[in-house]
């Protein structure tokens, strides 16, 4: 099977009776692709951003019916986007008792499985160490360095100049990834528990450079919200699978 990497060739391109059945797009750029008269059967769309954009199908944008129902099937996911202390405190509660309740009903043999090219839920509960770190240590804290070595970054950071250096090169053990995680769900609940609606909005540094956008601290807050519920829901979908 042939793979195409970080190209635009296909930018403006016109597929007219052609076959993409089975075919995989993985962290590309979609947007503002047409689509008419195709089979759709089975077609999967997984888009972390799609709140913040439409999806037209036969016209319709249904980008809010899909928000309506994961709000429907993670109750408290719907204050990921709070702007009052009260809300966020409230989401955070709701989104690690749903991570309690996965990770405690997951059996010792699906800890390390996953589906292919996604990660295991010990993988992603090492992503949401380094989530917490970047929007909590380096965002609201302003830490130079923020990252447990445990943390997992996204694919491809090496090779966009990350120092992967500051990672571990082994495999930690499950135990030790619990430990880690843990300690950064107390630190998110610490500090919620006196946020101020004025440190809310006080703006900070992008932990992940660039002057284009300064985050508030209550965008840090809202990112880390965002991560935990999306991870969940992907994580959730996987296990199904797999069980």
């Amino acid at each position: 099977m042939a793979t195409y990497a970080s190209t635009k060739e296909f930018e403006g391109a016109r597929f007219v009776r052609s076959s993409l059945k089975g075919a995989t797009l993985r962290s590309s750029d979609v947007s503002g692709m047409t689509m008419r008269g195709v089979d759709l059967d089975g077609l999967d769309i997984d888009s972390h951003d799609l709140a913040f954009g439409t999806l037209l199908v036969n016209g319709v944008n249904v980008v809010p019916l899909v928000e309506a129902e994961l709000n429907r099937q993670f109750p408290g996911r719907e204050l990921q986007n709070a702007k009052e202390p009260e809300g966020l405190r409230a989401g955070w509660e709701a989104v690690q008792a749903a991570w309690a309740v996965t990770v405690a009903s997951t059996s010792p043999e699906l800890m390390d499985a996953h589906v292919e090219d996604e990660w295991s839920l010990v993988e992603t509960l090492r992503h949401l160490v380094l989530a917490t770190d970047a929007w909590l240590c380096g965002g609201v804290f302003g830490i130079e360095q923020p990252f447990h070595e445990l943390g997992l970054i996204f694919t491809g950071a090496g090779e966009m100049g990350f120092d992967m250096s500051i990672f571990r090169a082994d495999t930690p053990s499950v135990e030790e990834v619990l430990a880690v995680r843990a300690e950064r769900q107390a630190m998110v609940t610490e500090f919620l528990a006196s946020v101020t609606p004025e440190l809310l909005a006080e703006e900070r540094r992008n932990p992940w450079g660039g002057d284009d956008w300064k985050p508030t601290v209550g965008d840090c807050v809202r990112v880390i919200l965002e991560e935990e519920w999306a991870h969940l829901r992907y994580v959730r979908r996987d296990l199904a699978l797999l069980g």
